[in-house]
């Protein structure tokens, strides 16, 4: 099928090029005429495991294409997929004047029946002023459908989850809408859930918001383990041998960050507001993450006493591994608050460095994790790469001023650390 993707962000660039892998010729548009440019000659403006490559081997074979008008994303995709940013406002609520500005745009150039799919993540009752929107400017009598299709990609792992989803969520109104859909997606061999368009929009919202209360959950439990003399490892691990829980994102650390979970939350709680329903629970889950990171920075004060003029390294910047993404990252918090309080920050990260230094100047940047730790009065663990579960500790250990590291991952062993001669300290275990 003839498919365009308005916008090449993570979701957008990544759908195009696995959709395009399943044998759909894709035009992906995109408003940043260098991104466009750069795209066509093969640089992927982000890293994100095995996409450059995919990106590549797509536009060999002529299933993936780029530009920057939205004009031929009309005329082209059958199926247009909007995927432009919906940031938040100061008061939680997502921005949506990229998506009205692609609704109007789709209205002036379509010419015939068109199927316009939300891909990025709206508040419930986007679909319907979408609808509005294409209604008032396109041509009279033009017809078209308007769909969502939620994504739940997780960054560093994106190409797999869209390969190979748990599920696949469209939101429709019409049984042409949902038969495009199916058709779309039928070599992806995943369970199709159908609903109409609110359904689809609030399932997305609910899911990133009920694993960010999972991880909170587990944070909240690490510091009672702490308290306790308990280990939250155990803990969590005996909680999520139970079915009705699952093990996933119970993992305790310094919270969580990136684009999606923050933003997501605290959109849900603000539709929720204004719909007239008081969900109390998701601001205790942002309560939760905030003091997380708080109580990870109490535990570096206390065991450097005083932060000002201390040395430290600190161990990753992107908000998690295999993504060079820091939006909302925790570590850069930390890393920020460190700074502020008179701390001299050197910080390594595999793959986030370069967009660090666009927003952070106070920071000095190494090569390896090893000149980030010289002289080090302490390392910080911020982000789980395997790379530093795979350190020569020996040679850490003779570099650094003190041999001291403050794992906020728990990716290290406690036990074999310490038999070293480091000082560990990790989250809500002894």
């Amino acid at each position: 099928m003839d498919i365009s993707i308005i916008g090449t962000g993570y979701v957008g660039l990544t759908t195009g090029a696995c959709l395009a892998e399943r044998g759909h010729r894709v035009l992906c548009v995109d408003a940043d005429r260098a991104k466009v440019a750069s795209l066509r000659k093969g640089r992927v403006p982000f890293y994100e495991p095995g996409l450059a490559e995919l990106v590549a081997k797509n536009v060999r074979a002529k299933r993936l294409s780029f530009d920057g008008d939205n004009a031929k994303a009309v005329a082209h995709g059958k199926a247009i997929f909007i995927s432009v940013p919906t940031p938040p406002r100061p008061d939680g609520t997502a921005d949506l004047s990229a998506i009205e500005a692609v609704a109007r745009d789709i209205a002036r150039h379509i010419r015939d029946y068109r199927l316009i799919v939300e891909k990025s993540t709206v508040p419930v009752a986007t679909g319907s002023r979408m609808k509005e929107v294409i209604t008032k400017y396109r041509p009279a009598n033009v017809d078209f459908d308007v769909a969502s299709n939620p994504e739940f990609l997780r960054e560093g792992c994106a190409i797999a989850d869209s390969m190979s989803p748990d599920r696949i969520v469209i939101g429709v109104e019409s049984t042409r809408a949902e038969m495009i859909l199916r058709e779309i997606y039928k070599p992806f061999k995943a369970p199709v859930l159908v609903t109409n368009i609110k359904s689809a929009e609030l399932i997305k919202h609910a899911s990133n918001a009920f694993l960010a209360m999972k991880i909170s959950f587990a944070n909240a439990v690490a510091a009672v383990c702490e308290l306790a003399g308990a280990n939250v490892i155990e803990v969590t691990r005996g909680v999520g041998m139970d079915k009705r829980i699952g093990p996933g994102f119970l993992n305790a650390g310094i919270g969580y960050g990136g684009s999606c979970f923050p933003k997501d939350v605290a959109a849900f709680e603000a539709i929720s507001r204004e719909l007239g329903y008081d969900f109390g629970l998701l601001r205790e889950v942002q309560r939760v993450n905030e003091q997380t990171r708080d109580l990870f920075l109490k535990k570096v004060e206390r065991e450097l006493w005083i932060v000002k003029g201390k040395t430290i390294a600190a161990f990753g910047l992107s908000f998690k591994p295999n993504t060079d993404d820091i939006r909302e990252s925790v570590a850069v918090k930390v890393v920020q608050s460190l700074a502020e309080r008179g701390a001299h920050v050197r910080a390594y990260d595999p793959q986030a460095m370069e967009r660090a230094r666009a927003s952070m100047n106070h920071v000095a940047y190494a090569k390896s994790p090893y000149e980030a730790a010289k002289d080090a009065d302490a390392v910080l663990i911020l982000t789980e790469w395997d790379e530093f579960r795979d350190l020569d500790f020996r040679k850490l250990k003779k570099v650094m001023a003190h041999p001291t590291i403050i794992d906020g991952r728990n990716l290290l062993d406690p036990e074999r650390m310490r038999e070293m001669g480091f000082t560990y300290r990790s989250v809500g275990r002894p």
